[in-house]
């Protein structure tokens, strides 16, 4: 159910609409508009009085979302979602096309300080690297853990750059959530509802990615589980999905950024190096997800990808990066969006964010 309230209602009547709700034993979810707020109920697994909320005080019309995901669809909120990130000019979604860059694993200080130097000068504003890392082989470089984030923290203070990285369970998600600015769901994770759920718990923005063979609604409802907690800074990511095709590693499919911007106000990033596992497919998917109207990309870089421990395949070099973040540039232009020029941060905003749950 979606209850919606009138242009002029105050603060006081909103609270009043959500108390009751909480009075009937469900939640709500109030998320403010540009022109009104709407309140997302959930909870319920009947009927509402719909007549009881439509004489309260600031009440427009109350809507019965017929959608399985309430919270994700654009029945709830019509304007896009923008993700912000205070002390910065780092955004996800809106005009802006957000730029996220980095190497698949933190190896070493020196190897995450050389990729983070040479993304930040080319115009990411997020530095992305994984500190645990769910590999397929048990024996695989599995990542350097708490290490990893502490290097990435001082990529932050270094360089400006937000940090996005991977939580896999409880424990990391407890650290990843200390030290980043954005947790990362990965693909294998998407539907561990348990870790969904935590996440939900967290204030930090979260980041999506769309499971090997999940379908659009499959992604948006494990968005809803996120949301459903009470966390609605939520980023999906397409990075590609499992078909019988052998030319590329996944098959990006591009065609859901747009069904996604059709069916929920959330925004959507494209993962090239993902989407495609081979260094010369990285650059042209990424300026056709530009094309097509994703709200950013998240590329792997590597300044010696032949040696990287994991990923180097689909790693490109940083002035391929420098390249493709020109590219990109040009073709936002086209659709009347911007690539912002680098990071800009406030001087008391360099130490990290600590989340609460």
């Amino acid at each position: 159910m979606l209850i919606v309230m009138k242009k002029q209602a105050t603060e006081e009547e909103i609270r009043a609409v959500c108390d009751h709700i909480e009075s009937l034993g469900f939640r709500p979810h109030p998320l403010p508009g540009a022109q009104r707020t709407a309140i997302g109920v959930t909870g319920n697994q009947g009927m509402v009085d719909q007549g009881t909320l439509e004489e309260f005080s600031g009440v427009a019309e109350v809507i019965r979302v017929s959608k399985p995901y309430k919270l994700v669809s654009r029945d709830v909120k019509e304007e896009d979602t923008v993700v912000h990130f205070p002390g910065t000019n780092a955004s996800i979604g809106g005009r802006n096309l957000a730029i996220m860059a980095g190497p698949c694993s933190i190896e070493t200080r020196e190897q995450a300080f050389a990729v983070a130097e040479q993304v930040a000068a080319a115009g990411a504003q997020f530095f992305r690297g994984g500190a645990y890392k769910p590999r397929t082989s048990p024996y695989a470089f599995q990542g350097l853990g708490e290490e990893a984030l502490r290097i990435m923290a001082d990529i932050r203070d270094a360089f400006g750059l937000r940090i996005v990285s991977e939580a896999l369970d409880s424990e990391s998600l407890e650290l990843v959530e200390r030290y980043a600015d954005m947790i990362q769901v990965g693909a294998r994770n998407m539907q561990n509802y348990s870790l969904l759920r935590e996440v939900g718990q967290t204030r930090k923005p979260v980041l999506l990615k769309r499971g090997m063979s999940a379908t659009l609604e499959e992604l948006l409802m494990a968005a809803e589980y996120i949301m459903a907690e009470g966390n609605y800074q939520v980023v999906l990511c397409e990075r590609g999905i499992r078909t019988f095709v052998d030319h590329t590693r996944n098959t990006l499919d591009l065609a859901v950024v747009t069904a996604v911007h059709r069916l929920s106000h959330l925004p959507i990033i494209v993962d090239p190096s993902h989407g495609t596992g081979k260094r010369n497919k990285v650059v042209p998917l990424a300026r056709a997800a530009a094309a097509v109207g994703a709200d950013g990309l998240i590329v792997e870089v590597h300044h010696q990808p032949d040696k990287a421990l994991s990923d180097g395949a689909q790693s490109i070099y940083p002035q391929q990066f420098a390249d493709m973040v020109g590219e990109v540039r040009q073709i936002a232009r086209i659709l009347h969006r911007d690539v912002l020029d680098g990071i800009q941060v406030e001087a008391q905003a360099s130490a990290p964010v600590r989340g609460s749950r």
